[in-house]
């Protein structure tokens, strides 16, 4: 099984991803971005496509290739970046959520959750 490894190739990737959304929302022109028309239907309209990709991404994990697997996980990953463009959440603010859980197992992290 391959491993996940290779978080400076895909920190370089979600960074420049993060610089396109940034740049394609300051030029606000929804005739020629997509980014820029999702945004402009705003954090509802965002909201569906992070729900439609994640099926997207659960169905080919399910039953398709790898390749297919990677591009659909791809897709997530930009709709998530521009749902949280629509909302004003930085990624600063994501990445302090995930350095907030780290040394904790996934399971007692979520036990905690409900529990809140």
């Amino acid at each position: 099984m391959t491993q996940l490894a290779s978080p400076a190739r895909l920190g370089a990737a979600l960074a420049h991803l993060a610089e396109t959304i940034d740049a394609r929302a300051a030029e606000g022109d929804a005739g020629k971005s997509w980014t820029a028309k999702l945004l402009a239907k705003g954090p509802d309209a965002c909201a569906a496509k992070v729900a439609e990709e994640g099926g997207e991404l659960a169905d080919a994990v399910r039953s398709e290739s790898d390749a297919r697997v990677a591009s659909e996980a791809a897709d997530v990953l930009y709709h998530v970046f521009v749902a949280l463009r629509s909302r004003g959440v930085s990624l600063d603010d994501v990445a302090a959520s995930l350095e907030a859980r780290q040394g904790t197992s996934g399971i007692d992290e979520k036990a905690a959750r409900d529990k809140a």
